[in-house]
């Protein structure tokens, strides 16, 4: 394949990660840090629109990505490339992935909102549960560009959390942080993106160095 962005080792892809993972090796990367859709359908979950599902942004139509979860076979190919995996709504994915020690947890910092408390990422390690803490109010400090947007911040604390890692893979790249912050800590990069729109979201965040937004 062609990368979409190709610059400073890091590179974006336009394509299916469904396509794009068989042909990588076995432990052909030390991360892949991601957050697949999780299948929830949030434009008409419970009747809901996207505005009232986020309730502090309007996406409109943008979310017939979430229709449905990838199946088993991307996680087997997403463990199969990655020394570490990191993997956000892993409770979304727990008929797929195997038992693991460590589960990473975002909070958010505000009780019996509307919103969930946190969030969950399933890990590969076997080491000691975390929680991050970062304030949902802070979030509202980036420019969101995609409905499920991970701040730069909580990215960053993944990473931490796998070592080094000296290369990174992100299948399910939306918007571009893993990136970002691949490119701030000065690693090695891969984005697999589906939808043109997200891979130039995520080539602008890099090409013009806008990294916090």
């Amino acid at each position: 394949m062609n990368p979409y962005y190709s610059q400073s080792g890091i590179t974006i892809y336009l394509g299916d990660c469904r396509e794009v993972l068989p042909t990588l090796p076995d432990q052909s990367v030390d991360l892949v840090l991601t957050d697949p859709p999780y299948g929830l359908d949030i434009m008409h979950a419970g009747g809901r629109n996207t505005s009232g599902w986020q309730r502090w942004r309007d996406y409109n139509d943008e979310c017939e990505w979430d229709l449905e979860r990838p199946s088993k076979e991307v996680f087997d190919q997403i463990l199969r490339v990655a020394k570490v995996s990191i993997i956000w709504g892993g409770n979304y994915f727990s008929d797929y992935l195997p038992p693991s020690q460590q589960w990473l947890v975002w909070d958010k910092g505000q009780r019996d909102f509307s919103l969930a408390d946190g969030e969950m990422a399933w890990s590969s390690q076997n080491k000691a549960m975390r929680i991050f803490n970062f304030p949902r109010a802070a979030m509202l400090q980036e420019n969101g560009l995609h409905p499920t947007q991970k701040p730069v911040a909580l990215m960053s604390w993944c990473i931490d959390q796998a070592g080094t890692p000296k290369t990174i893979l992100d299948p399910f790249l939306g918007s571009g942080t893993t990136l970002v912050v691949a490119k701030l800590l000065g690693r090695k990069a891969i984005g697999i993106e589906i939808e043109e729109k997200y891979c130039e979201i995520s080539a602008n965040r890099l090409r013009n160095e806008v990294l916090f937004t």
